[in-house]
C-alpha cells in the first residue's frame, strides 16, 4: 500500500540552491569557521530575498530532498554493513543537535529526528513535515543545520570532505543526462 508521503508524490525543490547552501557552510567548517562570515551571510539574504515565497518553499524542498537523498546513501551503506541506518545515524545526530542549544532548541529536535527517521524508512521529509503544518520560522536554522550535520556524518564516514557535495552533484548530472536521451 501505498503511502501519502511516498517520495514519488514530493517535490524536489530547489537541491541545487540548497546544496549550495549546504557546501558552503561545509565549506565554512572545514576552514575552521564556526561562524559565517557576515558577507556571506549578507549574500544569503540578498538571495533569499529574490526568492519569493515559492522560492522558499523550492529552497525548503530542496533541503528535504537532500537529506532524503544523504539518508537513502546512508541506508544502502549501512545495509552493506548488516547497521540499521536509524541506529546508526539518528542517535548520532541527534546528540550533536543537543550540543548545538543556540541552533537547536530542545522543541525542534524531535522535527528534525522525524525528517531523518521519514527518510530512513523511506518515506518523503518534507511530505511528512507537510502533515504538522507550514514550517515554521523557528525550523529554518535546524533545518539548514539538519543537512549540514547530516553532509559532515557522510563525509566523516568516507573519509572524504567534499564525498556528499559529489554524491549530489553526481546524481543531479546523471539526471540531467537521463533528460538530455529522453
Amino acid at each position: 500500500m501505498s503511502s501519502p508521503c511516498d517520495p514519488q508524490y514530493a517535490p524536489a525543490g530547489d537541491v541545487g540552491a540548497a546544496l549550495m547552501v549546504v557546501d558552503s557552510r561545509l565549506k565554512a567548517l572545514h576552514d575552521g569557521r564556526t561562524e559565517t562570515d557576515p558577507e556571506q551571510q549578507q549574500l544569503v539574504k540578498q538571495y533569499a530575498a529574490t526568492l519569493g515565497p515559492t522560492g522558499v518553499d523550492a529552497l525548503l524542498d530542496g533541503a528535504c530532498t537532500l537529506i532524503y537523498m544523504f539518508m537513502e546513501w546512508m541506508r544502502k551503506a549501512c545495509e552493506d554493513h548488516d547497521k540499521d541506518v536509524i541506529e546508526y545515524t539518528v542517535p548520532v545526530l541527534v546528540a550533536t543537535m543537543r550540543m548545538m542549544p543556540k541552533t537547536f532548541r530542545p522543541e525542534v529536535i524531535p522535527t528534525m529526528a522525524g525528517l531523518l527517521i521519514a527518510s530512513g524508512t523511506g518515506l518523503s521529509p518534507n511530505l511528512w513535515r507537510a502533515q504538522y503544518g507550514r514550517w515554521t520560522d523557528a525550523e529554518m536554522n535546524p533545518l539548514e543545520a539538519t543537512v549540514v550535520l547530516l553532509a559532515e556524518h557522510i563525509n566523516r564516514i568516507t573519509d572524504d570532505e567534499n564525498f556528499a557535495t559529489r554524491l549530489i552533484t553526481d546524481a543531479l548530472s546523471r539526471a540531467d543526462q537521463d533528460e538530455d536521451q529522453d
